[in-house]
């Protein structure tokens, strides 16, 4: 049997939602909030909300997570809502990325689902 060496860069869910979240203050997303969900969802380790100015600037937000986690290989697993830019999901596996107009972060209201979740200071 081959060795075969991991594809992806191996980091903490911690590390990598500030990493991204730092991506996103670079494009200037507002009002950036990471939940550390472990403890309660199997689906995922860290949840970042994100508000845009915009549905071209929600756009700009997801495309620019995928381009940096390219670059710096890692994991990224599906994209949904972009072509519509209200409600963008980014899934970079342990790390969910959700980029919302801002008229509709509160209508969905992700915060308030986690509200017993720890945020990650960021």
């Amino acid at each position: 049997m081959l060795n075969k060496e991991k594809k992806f860069a191996q980091m903490k869910s911690e590390d990598k939602a500030r990493r991204v979240a730092q991506w996103l203050d670079e494009k200037q997303g507002e009002k950036i909030v990471a939940i550390d969900v472990s403890k309660m969802s199997s689906v995922t380790d860290m949840t970042i909300v994100v508000s845009a100015r915009g549905v071209k600037h929600a756009k700009a937000l997801a495309e620019f997570v995928l381009d940096k986690a390219a670059e710096e290989n890692i994991e990224f697993l599906s994209m949904e809502g972009h072509k519509t830019g209200e409600w963008v999901l980014v899934d970079l596996n342990d790390v969910l990325v959700h980029v919302f107009l801002d008229e509709l972060r509160g209508f969905y209201n992700i915060e308030g689902m986690w509200a017993e979740a720890p945020q990650l200071e960021i």
